[in-house]
């Protein structure tokens, strides 16, 4: 029997029979046969936004220089000399800052549903380290375009890292080096090497056994960043000369929160690394503290009050950290950067009290009311569904859709509207997930016909 098996099945048995031997028959991959609600695939999604990453940045490679003296100009090359640069450099962008505020999502996600308690701790530890590590990644990478904005990021860090007791001075001598030729070698070796392997081997203990991989969630959020990208393109801002007085800018938003503590001028090791170090090991020891068996926010008032002061004063900060008064209401640029240290701890310190109270009261507000709806008798909602034939019509009408999308985005591309190319392909792969969903809800409706069905 064995014998007439066609040449393409014998090489798959091959194929397969070898994995027996790999670790990756360890790892279930499941396709849903329904959609998944978007809170419970914010790991993967995150996991995503890393794969278009590496892909891009991959082809990036392939022109940019890490030489101090080469290094902004590579990536002007890249962006409007290069075919489809403008494009990938775009891409590469935006998934990073699309993979730190997925992840952030994910960690308050599992936090707040407290989802943490069914897993392992090992997983729960390995995901804020994920989360922290991709921090670095993102700073790295973004500092290798030595813009004025880049320069304003490293001087941050290199004082920081100075400001640190014991480790802090080897940590500059070994990652910043000697000057500006030895800091974009190092930090180009710490963007595309020793980081991402350091996230893939934490990526490996953190991932669950089975993991879901959703066509129309994977094409839904790569085209998000392709529309972000094509509504707000960011720009190469800046070319660093040292002989040049640099203007005011400020870091990218997920360290906007940190430069306001910094520009406080309270001492650099208390507001720039103990009081960052301390809300991390918060959360990191969240699964060792909180060991109740109630999973729900509601039934876990005092963790989901720490949870919400945490996001009011980041959100808080990061507004504060990006604010810097005009020249004509301070002409001074000390003092323009300068943020009062007394009124700025004051809001913080308030927000706890606020977070609190408002937290215990709203909670106990919703149990009153949930209490008092328990004998109200509600209807059931009804489900609507759709008829084969108007699941059909909305097919044609969105494979006909994709179609001009494609021919539109192409079409753009060559006429040099690169921002409407981007925001155009990424409706092509939002209406792609549009498309795949609807196919996967008729299937499974027409192979389950329901008596009633109304449209």
């Amino acid at each position: 029997m064995s014998e007439n098996r066609n040449p393409i099945q014998k090489v798959w048995d091959w194929f397969t029979k070898g994995l027996n031997r790999t670790p990756i028959y360890g790892f279930k991959l499941q396709a849903p046969q329904k959609a998944l609600s978007p809170l419970s695939f914010l790991g993967m999604t995150t996991f995503i936004t890393f794969l278009l990453l590496g892909l891009s940045g991959a082809l990036l490679l392939i022109y940019y220089q890490p030489t101090y003296a080469a290094a902004f100009d590579s990536i002007d090359l890249i962006e409007n000399e290069v075919t489809y640069g403008f494009a990938v450099r775009q891409l590469h962008y935006h998934a990073s800052n699309a993979m730190i505020f997925l992840a952030l999502c994910h960690m308050y996600y599992q936090f707040f549903s407290g989802k943490f308690k069914l897993k392992n701790d090992v997983l729960w530890v390995t995901g804020i380290l994920l989360g922290t590590i991709t921090i670095l990644e993102a700073y790295t990478g973004y500092d290798l375009i030595f813009s004025d904005r880049a320069v304003l990021a490293i001087s941050i860090g290199a004082s920081l890292n100075n400001a640190a007791p014991v480790l802090g001075p080897v940590i500059v001598k070994t990652m910043f080096g000697q000057g500006f030729s030895d800091i974009v070698i190092r930090f180009y070796a710490l963007h595309v090497f020793i980081v991402p392997m350091a996230m893939v081997i934490l990526m490996f203990i953190h991932f669950p056994r089975a993991l879901v991989f959703d066509v129309p969630m994977i094409a839904g959020i790569s085209g998000a960043i392709l529309i972000v990208a094509g509504i707000f393109p960011i720009a190469l801002g800046i070319k660093f000369d040292p002989s040049v007085p640099p203007g005011i800018t400020v870091p990218e938003w997920y360290f906007a929160s940190l430069y306001a503590f910094l520009r406080t001028g309270v001492d650099k090791f208390i507001s720039g690394i103990l009081l960052p170090t301390i809300f991390i090991m918060l959360f990191l020891i969240i699964p060792f503290v909180d060991r109740s068996k109630k999973f729900s926010w509601k039934d876990r008032p005092f963790f989901t009050a720490l949870g919400i002061t945490s996001i009011i004063q980041a959100a808080v900060t990061s507004v504060w950290g990006f604010y810097i008064p005009s020249a004509e209401i301070e002409p001074d640029l000390t003092a323009r950067l300068f943020i009062p240290p007394v009124p700025f701890y004051s809001v913080m310190l308030a927000i706890v009290g606020i977070s609190f109270v408002g937290t215990y009261g709203i909670i106990y507000f919703i149990k009153q009311n949930a209490a008092k709806s328990k004998l109200i008798v509600k209807p059931k909602p009804v489900e609507i569904k759709l008829s084969p034939k108007w699941i059909f019509t909305v097919l044609i009408g969105l494979l006909v859709f994709q179609i001009f999308l494609n021919i539109t985005s192409i079409q753009a591309f060559l006429s040099g509207l690169k921002n409407l190319a981007l925001l155009e392909s990424g409706v092509t792969l939002v209406a792609f997930a549009i498309i795949f969903h609807i196919y996967r809800y008729g299937k499974k409706t027409i192979a389950t016909p329901q008596k009633t069905v109304t449209s």
